[in-house]
């Protein structure tokens, strides 16, 4: 199969020329006789509440299903649900839905795993979360949750009583860690990374501000090369000044995800981010006090939005496929070469999404 692109981008060129497809692997690029649009590795978003009326906290194998399209839709060809900070009750059949979705995919984006935000974050930087909901981190309580379902992914504070010792715990369960929704002074970040956390969950957002003296958790994540940076590029959470300042000091090590919840893709009004009512207005997801929820944010308007704020378009690519399936450990995704799982998104020439690839076959094309 033939793609019927102009140019590809192959770890980090531009490559002129189709892209040739045998079963579910990428057999060549560079191609004579394409046609247009560029194909790019597909777009892992490691940060997802929800899309397109789903919400993962109480999705079944139907919102699933539906949701894997809506993402195909936007390039996204794998992805992590989240579950916001929850009762210890009300895990269980979300990530009971989630492993099924893993075993048996329906054809759209595939489910990498779970991530949890939550429950053990700051009450002082709750962010969207209910503070009745947060936790002290627990030993036996995170083992039962990684024990319910497919967890790859845990956000905590880490300066809480024990947070350190869950980070060790956690890692070496095999899990990634990201500190999120936290306190932590520099102090404090430094060891929570030491420690084996990974990644920052989204930048200068929900936790201690950057202070010319008390850098906090961004801070030190944006200077340690050993540390993945996440960054909502939506134009709410962060200026545009703010994202490509974050992406300029971060470089390969800056992730693009979307934080969205089941309002992206979906007309303004009221929904739902786990047990909490949020509100839809003018691009931004609230609370009604007016706190942050979430976003309507997609992975393909997070590239755009980083290549207009300044970046390359295949460094924008690499944020948005690259540097989160490598956070993940997936290293079988962000990737385009001969050889490889073809996962592919094909973008036009205002870097909206044409066709979505996902293990060699079709799960989206624009008509």
């Amino acid at each position: 199969m033939r793609l019927g692109v102009s140019a590809a981008v192959v770890d980090g060129t531009l490559i002129e020329g189709d892209v040739t497809i045998d079963g579910d692997s990428v057999t060549a690029v560079g191609v004579a006789g394409g046609g247009h649009g560029v194909a790019v590795p597909g777009f892992v978003d490691a940060h997802i509440n929800g899309i397109a009326g789903v919400d993962f906290l109480s999705a079944d194998a139907g919102g699933h299903a539906r949701a894997a399209e809506a993402l195909a839709a936007v390039g996204v060809v794998a992805y992590q649900p989240t579950l916001v900070s929850s009762l210890p009750g009300a895990y269980d059949a979300p990530l009971a839905a989630a492993a099924a979705a893993m075993a048996a995919p329906r054809g759209g984006a595939r489910v990498l795993g779970v991530h949890l935000e939550g429950p053990f974050l700051s009450s002082k930087w709750p962010g969207a979360h209910d503070p009745s909901n947060l936790r002290e981190p627990d030993a036996q309580l995170a083992d039962r949750l990684c024990r319910a379902g497919p967890v790859t992914t845990v956000t905590l504070a880490p300066e809480l009583d024990g947070g350190l010792e869950l980070v060790q715990r956690l890692v070496r369960q095999g899990i990634t860690v990201s500190v999120g929704h936290s306190d932590a002074d520099a102090a404090t970040a430094h060891a929570a990374f030491d420690s084996g956390a990974r990644a920052i969950t989204h930048v200068h957002n929900a936790h201690r501000r950057w202070r010319p003296r008390d850098p906090g958790p961004a801070g030190v994540a944006l200077v340690r090369p050993d540390v993945w940076v996440q960054a909502i590029v939506d134009g709410v959470h962060l200026a545009p000044e703010s994202a490509l300042g974050a992406f300029l000091a971060a470089g390969r090590r800056f992730c693009l995800v979307t934080d969205a919840v089941e309002a992206a893709g979906m007309p303004s009004g009221s929904y739902r981010l786990g047990d909490r009512d949020v509100h839809v207005a003018d691009g931004a997801v609230s609370l009604a006090d007016g706190t942050l929820a979430g976003s309507v944010l997609t992975m393909d308007a997070a590239v755009r939005n980083l290549v207009a704020s300044g970046a390359a378009l295949a460094d924008a690519v690499h944020a948005a496929s690259t540097a989160p399936a490598q956070l993940l450990g997936r290293h079988e995704l962000g990737v385009l070469e001969p050889g490889v799982a073809a996962n592919i998104a094909v973008l036009n020439d205002e870097l909206e999404v044409e066709r979505t690839v996902v293990g060699g076959r079709e799960a989206f094309a624009a008509r």
